[in-house]
Order: C-alpha cells, then structure tokens, then sequence
C-alpha cells in the first residue's frame, strides 16, 4: 500500500490571460510508479491561476485514490510553493480564493511544498499542454502502475464555449470598454426569489404587502438553484468565476427563506439590505393586475406611462424606487468590492441592477423577463464599468 506519493504540478495561459491548462502527474514516492495523471483545461486564466488549479486539481484526485498518506507538492512555480508553506502573504484577492479552496481539499492531509527549476517538471508540463491543445480536461488513474494497461481514464470539460475564449478574468472584455478601471472586479449572481402562492396566482406582491413564505414548489426552486450555485468558480458555465463569498438579500421573507437554502448549501454568509426589496405597490398588492386595471383604471393606465406615479395607499413610483435601488447597489459594490456576491431579490430590483449595468433608460425596468430563480451574472467594475454575461438563466430548474 501507498505510504507517501508526490504531487508534481505546473500550470500555463497562452496569452496571461488566455486559454489555459493546468497538468499534474502523482506518483507513488517510494516506487516512482505513476498513479494519475490530470490534465485539465480551464478556459481563459492567467499562468498563477492554472497553477493553483493544477495542484488543487491534484488534490482533489489523491483524495480519492490516496487519501490521507503524507503529499510532497512539487512545482516550479516560486508563488504557489511559497504562499502554500506560509512564507509568502497571499495579497490578491483571486489567488485567496483559490488559495482557501486548496487548503479545503487538503484538509487534515499532511503535505509539504517544494520548489524545483522547470527542467525538472516537464511531465506536468506536457499534461497542462495537453489541456490546452485538446481543449478539454482527461484524468487517467492508473490501476497497478503505469506499465500496466489496467488504466481508468474519465474525460471531462469539453471545451468551453465560444463566449469563454474572450473573457476577460479581471477587465471588461470588450476591447470599447474602459481598460483604466481602479476598482476592483465585483462579480454579481443575482437570483430571484423562488414561487409563493402569490407567485403561482400571478397577484402583485411588493414591499409593505402580504409578505408570503415559499410555497413548495419555491422551496424545490431554491434547493435547484442552490445546486446550481455550488459549481460556481469549479466546474460548468460559471466555472471561470470566482466561488461566492456572501449572500445579499432582499428583506421580504421569500428572499429571505431563498437565502438561507442557498447560503446553507454553500456555506456561506447572509446579508440582508432594506434597498434591494421589491418595489412597494400600495393598495394594489396582493391584486392581480386585470383586477387593478378594473378597480383603478384611470389611475393604473396614468401609472403605467408616467415613472413619477406611485400606487394608491403607499406605493412608490418607479422614479422613487430607482433611487433606492441604485443606492443599494452602489453599498453593496462598496463593501463586497472584488468579490463574487449572489443577490437575492426580486423582478424590479433585478431589473434595475441590468438597468445599471447597461446604463439604460427606463424602459430597461419592463423589457427583461426574470423567472422565479433564474440567474442572472453582471461584472461590476464600480461605477466605472460594467459586463452582462448571463440574464434568466433558467436550465437548472
């Protein structure tokens, strides 16, 4: 049986950033026989992160096929050797990220880091180019050694889509868009709320309403989507993010109990911010909207084309409702700045942080459809600039 094995790892971006791979060869210390190797594609990265892929990567498949014997990662890469032994502080943001995530795989491990020239690494050389020529991620365990033909080989990761080949981790993508930003990337997952009774019998419901619980459909809603979630920053269409660091939440029970399953499954903290709540409709909530076009229809066809019109009995106008929305945007931003932030709100406010992000005039805020827990991914540079990747996205469900 396996007493020790070592890890050698390396990674490369054709581009830093660019279409990138990561590689890495584990092998029994003692005999020098190989027990897997991993080659693994992941799309447009810089070199530091493939390489923290590659070894987390590694990992991640010694868990399963030698788990808990003593690990030497071997790399040339001075930064992941050095910020792995605790010698180095890991000041980017990204790399803390990946860094935590490593240190989660290790666990109770007992492993060690060594660096060694490049020379020396050439195998896990070969295997991040093999990733990055074939476009695509294969991991062959080797059954005996790897003389013998008894090998287990799962291919993964298909190569990415076209979209992903110019995405830009840390700018705009968009060679028009600002490159001279001085905040830092804060990426936004919005998702709304998941269905209530009053969802499911297409009444309005706003702030100051009836305020219902998920019905259980919603409930089944957000288990779904907190399962999407959890492949943010590891694998599938949002692998390339940054994995969440909180939950935002709009104070409205329903955001709130959508939340806390998605939070509970990731982990992760919640935060509630009164700013992002639903748009308050006044007398007119819980009503559905041919019921109001009938008992108010003056005052409903006026609201309808005038932005500076509130509801009866406590609504607000669509003008009052913008500038709350955009001030709990811009906290948010502020304070989550450089992080990947899931929001959870409702249609307007979701609706408004599009509306921010193309710079839109009104009519942004009625001409996007957002389902009960769709999501939605905007890239945030501040105020300075601003990418849409994804609106109502809805497979999951």
């Amino acid at each position: 049986m396996t007493q020790s094995i070592t890890i050698e790892a390396d990674g490369g971006s054709r581009g830093n950033p660019g279409p990138a791979g990561s590689g890495a060869v584990i092998l029994d210390s003692k005999t020098g026989s190989i027990l897997a190797e991993v080659a693994v594609f992941i799309g447009v990265a810089t070199n530091n992160v493939a390489e923290y892929r590659a070894v987390l990567a590694a990992i991640e498949v010694a868990n399963e096929i030698a788990p808990a014997v003593r690990t030497l990662v071997r790399m040339d890469s001075k930064l992941v050797v050095e910020q792995m032994s605790g010698r180095w502080k890991v000041k980017n943001e990204g790399m803390q990220d990946l860094a935590l995530a490593l240190k989660d795989a290790i666990g109770s491990r007992e492993v060690s880091f060594e660096w060694i020239p490049r020379e020396q690494n050439g195998k896990a050389d070969s295997l991040a180019n093999e990733a990055m020529d074939a476009e695509k991620s294969t991991i062959r365990k080797y059954i005996g050694s790897a003389d013998t033909s008894t090998i287990d080989v799962i291919t993964s990761s298909s190569k990415p889509i076209a979209a992903d080949l110019e995405y830009n981790p840390e700018l705009p993508s968009s060679v028009r868009a600002p490159r001279n930003v001085s905040k830092k990337l804060t990426t936004i997952i919005l998702v709304r709320h998941g269905r209530t009774i009053l969802t499911e019998s297409h009444r309005i419901s706003g702030r100051g309403g009836e305020d219902p619980q998920l019905s259980d459909a919603g409930k089944e809603d957000a288990r779904k989507v907190a399962e999407e979630l959890t492949h943010v920053g590891a694998s599938g269409p949002h692998a390339k993010l940054l994995s969440p660091s909180v939950v935002v939440s709009s104070p409205i029970a329903r955001a709130r109990e959508t939340a806390s399953i998605i939070a509970s499954k990731l982990g992760i903290p919640v935060e509630t911010h009164d700013d992002i709540a639903e748009i308050a409709f006044g007398d007119w909530d819980g009503h559905t909207n041919q019921e109001v076009a009938a008992n108010w229809s003056a005052l409903y066809d006026q609201w309808r084309g005038d932005v500076r019109i509130s509801p009866p009995g406590g609504g607000e106008s669509l003008e009052e409702f913008d500038v709350r929305v955009n001030k709990g945007i811009s906290a948010i931003l502020d304070k989550h700045e450089g992080k990947t932030v899931i929001v959870v709100a409702h249609v307007m406010p979701i609706r408004g942080f599009i509306k921010k992000a193309i710079d839109a005039t009104w009519p942004a805020y009625w001409r996007t459809s957002i389902a009960p827990c769709s999501i939605s991914v905007i890239r945030f540079w501040g105020d300075e600039a601003a990418e849409i990747s994804v609106v109502n996205q809805t497979n999951h469900l």
